[in-house]
This record gives structure tokens, C-alpha cells and sequence, in this order.
């Protein structure tokens, strides 16, 4: 694995910060890359302005973008001053570094954490690649293959695709789907560009849901779309029929009259619970939490391989894994259940909208 760093520190400290990341990442195997090495490299930090943040134009999705930022001291909203950061710098994660204070990480699904300066720059660089490495090494599943083989008594779609859409209205009455974040408000055209070639996306919303159609497929909300306005079939919601893993990405039979979204993208999560476990017939992500839950060790991103593995061997280790409600780091909760309705029905009563980071 090779990193490279881009941009420059904007202090001296933040200059020796910047040296002893290095050292911390090159001790865990980590080679620098150099001159046309640093567009393919596996994990790139770059060292952004806050005032004019400059992004990282990557050749691959392949290669993850950490930017971080300095402040005078820790901000008293990092999520507000984090998360436009991370999105003008095209990035998968932004860093705010306080002198003496600490590094507060903020993930495109708007999780939020610190790690303190408890040993100086040497231990803060240390922590902060234990939490960061295991994030740059882990493999996205969000490719799409579509394919115009839908049965046409389901291009108008069926009662499965009535739930999913009046789950979709009931998760907006209940306040469980934060605002979509309004990327095109911070970016050109060209960088709105990259991230569509990159991601697939044209929008940030948060939150997914799924239900089973029968033994192999599922019923599942497009990628950046307003869960609440699920209106149409192939378009809006997408039969997910299979997974590609030998060319990594994901298999969604559409209707041929209509111009499909991108599936969204814990669809690999939502196919790994299904084959399974037969007797789950429905999925739901949210940006929630739920107390005295079992909950993954590292925030994956979404749309990783490893992300949907740590959930689907909680889901396993649960006592009724066909009524499962696992926590996902910093970031929500997944929770499987006979249907869509059984799941809302089940959790309103306790679900937490306050996530607690960590």
C-alpha cells in the first residue's frame, strides 16, 4: 500500500503534524508515493486552506482522500465547519487539526469524532492513522450493473415498492431522514462531474431502505434520492437481482422505459444480510441510534466490503437475526424485520435521533 501528500501545511506545527502522520503511516507499511505515483496512491492526504480549500482530482475511486484542515482551536460545531470542507476538497474524510488540542475526523455520513493530543504530535499522528488506515485500506462495492430483463408486470412496480414508498413518507413524519445535503450548491459543474464519474451520486441524502421480493432479489431506494418521494419503479426504487464480485459491483434489473438512479450504495450490506439469512424480509438504515445494541468497532464507509461484513456477523451473532438491530459506528443503525412496517412499528418507541460519536 502507498500514500502520497498533497496541498501544504499552513504552520510550522502543522508542518511537523504533517511529518510525523508519515512516519506513523510508514510504519504500518505504508510507502510514500512520488511524482505520477501520487494520482494512483492507495490513501492521499491532502493539506487544505479552510478559506480556499483546493481538491484532490484522484484518477481512481480506488484511492482515498483524507483533507485536512487547521484551526486556532477546536470548533464549537465540527460538524458545520467540517462538512462543506469535506465536500468543496472532494474527499472521503476531513481532519481538523488544533495545535496541542487534538484531530476531529467528519465522514460523508456525517459522523463526528476526536482523537485528543494525550503524547504530543508524535502520539496524536499515531492515533489518528489507527482510526484513519483500516478506513483507506477497505474496498467500495458501488458500480451498477443494469440490465432490461424486468418483468414487465413489474415495471409499474408491485405492493413490496408500495411499502418501501409509504416507509419512505412515514421515516420523514417520524424525523429520522436528515436534510439532503445540497452538494451542487458547493461545487461546480466540472467537480459535480468527478464526483458523478467517481461515486455515482449527484446528491448526498442519508438513510436506505430494502424489502425482499423473493428467495434472490429485493426491492431497494436509489442512491441521493428524498426518501420520502419514492415514486417510481427502476428509477426511484431498484430490484437489486444479484452481485458481481468477480468485477465488484452490483445487479439491478430495470424496466427498459426508464432512465435508471444508481442503487444506493449499502446495497452490498442489504445483499449479504438477505442470502444469509432466508427469513429476513425487510431492511432499514437509518441515521439513529437505539440503546444497549451491539455496534461495528470501526466506521467503515458506506458502500465498503468490510462495513458489510461487520454488520452481517453482528446480525449473525444475534439471537434472532431475523429481528436484528445492529449499530454502525458514528454513524446509524441497521435493523432487519418481517417488513418495513413491522421494523418502523418496532423501533419508534425507542429509537434515538442523537448518534453518539466516539
Amino acid at each position: 500500500m502507498n500514500y502520497a501528500f498533497a496541498g501544504q501545511p499552513t504552520s510550522p506545527a502543522f508542518q511537523e503534524f504533517s511529518e510525523e502522520l508519515g512516519g506513523a503511516l510508514e510504519s504500518r507499511g505504508f510507502q510514500r508515493a512520488e511524482g505520477d505515483g501520487v494520482l494512483d496512491a492507495d490513501l492521499v492526504v491532502n493539506f487544505i486552506d479552510p478559506d480556499d480549500p483546493k481538491p484532490f482530482r484522484r484518477r481512481s475511486r480506488g484511492t482515498f482522500v483524507a483533507a485536512i484542515h487547521q484551526q486556532p482551536a477546536i470548533p464549537e460545531d465540527i460538524l458545520k465547519t467540517n462538512y462543506p470542507l469535506l465536500v468543496r476538497a472532494l474527499a472521503n474524510i476531513v481532519l481538523c487539526y488544533v495545535a496541542d488540542r487534538g484531530v476531529w475526523f467528519t465522514t460523508m455520513e456525517r459522523g463526528h469524532y476526536g482523537v485528543e493530543a494525550t503524547n504530543g504530535q508524535h502520539g496524536l499522528a499515531e492515533g489518528v492513522i489507527e482510526r484513519l488506515a483500516p478506513l483507506a485500506l477497505s474496498k467500495l462495492v458501488i458500480d451498477n450493473e443494469f440490465r432490461t430483463d424486468l418483468e414487465e408486470e413489474l415495471w409499474e412496480g408491485d405492493e413490496i415498492t408500495q411499502e418501501i414508498a409509504e416507509a419512505g413518507v412515514r421515516m420523514g413524519d417520524l424525523d429520522l431522514l436528515p436534510a439532503p445535503f445540497p452538494i451542487d450548491q458547493l461545487l461546480d459543474e466540472r467537480d459535480l462531474r468527478h464526483v458523478k464519474r467517481l461515486y455515482g451520486i449527484g446528491g448526498l441524502s442519508y438513510g436506505n431502505l430494502s424489502q425482499r421480493k423473493d428467495e434472490t432479489r429485493f426491492w431497494m431506494s436509489a442512491s441521493g434520492v428524498d426518501k420520502t418521494k419514492l415514486d417510481i419503479p427502476g428509477r426511484d426504487i431498484l430490484l437489486v437481482s444479484g452481485y458481481d464480485p468477480a468485477n465488484n459491483r452490483m445487479i439491478l434489473s430495470v424496466p427498459p422505459n426508464v432512465e435508471p438512479r444508481r442503487v444506493s450504495v449499502d446495497a452490498i450490506e442489504h445483499w449479504m444480510i438477505y442470502q444469509a439469512h432466508p427469513d429476513v424480509g425487510a431492511i432499514l438504515h437509518v441515521h439513529a441510534w437505539m440503546q444497549d445494541i451491539a455496534a461495528t468497532d470501526i466506521n467503515y464507509p458506506c458502500g465498503t466490503e468490510e462495513l458489510a461484513e461487520s454488520v452481517a456477523e453482528l446480525i449473525q451473532r444475534e439471537d434472532d437475526p431475523a429481528h436484528a438491530v445492529i449499530g454502525l459506528r458514528n454513524h446509524g443503525i441497521t435493523v432487519t424485520g418481517d417488513s418495513l412496517t413491522e421494523i418502523l412499528e418496532r423501533i419508534e418507541p425507542k429509537v434515538l435521533r442523537q448518534i453518539p460519536m466516539s
